[in-house]
């Protein structure tokens, strides 16, 4: 379903250690909104619904909610590192629109109304 390099494997179980909260898991999703129509969501979680899907790579336990995998089959979350920082980027095969924010598409399936202007 998704896909993650082993950088940002390494990098999510970094701040994973960091979390004093014990049973966290990285859940992944959408959200309608965004200047494209939909946004991406990551965080951590502890909290499974009986209908969310989840995974396991490399020992990271990965769990997106039944809305949202349609979205996100195929979908790759790297992360890159730059001297300023880093951060992750996901590359989306089923976007066919994107905001020049990186965090913002559309599919073609989706209607263009669903987007909002973007946040600043």
């Amino acid at each position: 379903m998704i896909k993650i390099s082993d950088t940002a494997i390494d990098k999510i179980k970094e701040m994973l250690a960091a979390e004093e909260t014990p049973n966290l898991f990285l859940r992944v999703g959408v959200k309608s909104g965004g200047c494209s129509g939909f946004s991406y969501g990551m965080g951590f979680d502890d909290n499974q619904a009986a209908d969310d899907k989840s995974f396991e790579m490399k020992g990271l336990k990965v769990v997106v909610d039944e809305e949202s995998a349609k979205y996100l089959y195929g979908v790759e979350i790297d992360f890159k590192d730059t001297g300023m920082g880093g951060g992750f980027t996901i590359n989306n095969p089923n976007a066919v629109a994107t905001c020049g924010c990186g965090s913002s598409f559309r599919t073609k399936e989706e209607d263009a109304a669903l987007a909002q202007p973007c946040e600043d």
